[in-house]
């Protein structure tokens, strides 16, 4: 056997984050609060319940899913969908910099123009306190210059 013959003999490599999406998509069609075993049966695949786990606990850590205990066990349900982790995400780099300023002023700089009229509408109603996360006290937190 080649190295090659090995190669395609292996299963496929899963993007990053393409697992976290699979299991937020399970949880998001759930019914309810479920538990790990659950979700492993729907994602389907050969996927070990200890890497259902792993990865329920590590969007417990990024906010993106709620536990409560439930006798013995856990049961799971989502608090943000794919772009609520996505943004999760953004946060964490973002926080992450030294100079927050500058990071998002580049950002918004390389911004297309109708994502760039999006990102200000998005502002102005948060700032009305509509939807988007507003209170009416200006923008969310995650959005003003600290």
């Amino acid at each position: 056997m080649t190295r090659g013959d090995d190669r395609r003999s292996r299963p496929r490599r899963r993007g990053q984050g393409e697992l976290e999406a699979q299991v937020l998509a399970a949880l998001g069609a759930a019914d309810g609060p479920v538990t790990a075993g659950w979700v492993q049966e729907r994602i389907g695949g050969d996927l070990a319940y200890t890497t259902v786990m792993t990865i329920l606990t590590r969007l417990l850590a990024k906010n993106a899913v709620t536990r409560q205990r439930d006798g013995r066990a856990f049961v799971w349900t989502g608090a943000a969908d794919e772009a609520g982790l996505a943004a999760l995400r953004m946060r964490k780099v973002l926080d992450g910099e030294r100079d927050r300023r500058a990071v998002l002023a580049n950002f918004v700089t390389a911004l297309p123009p109708g994502d760039e009229q999006l990102l200000r509408a998005l502002l102005d109603r948060a700032e009305e306190g509509g939807e988007g996360g507003g209170t009416g006290e200006g923008p969310p937190s995650s959005v003003r210059e600290r």
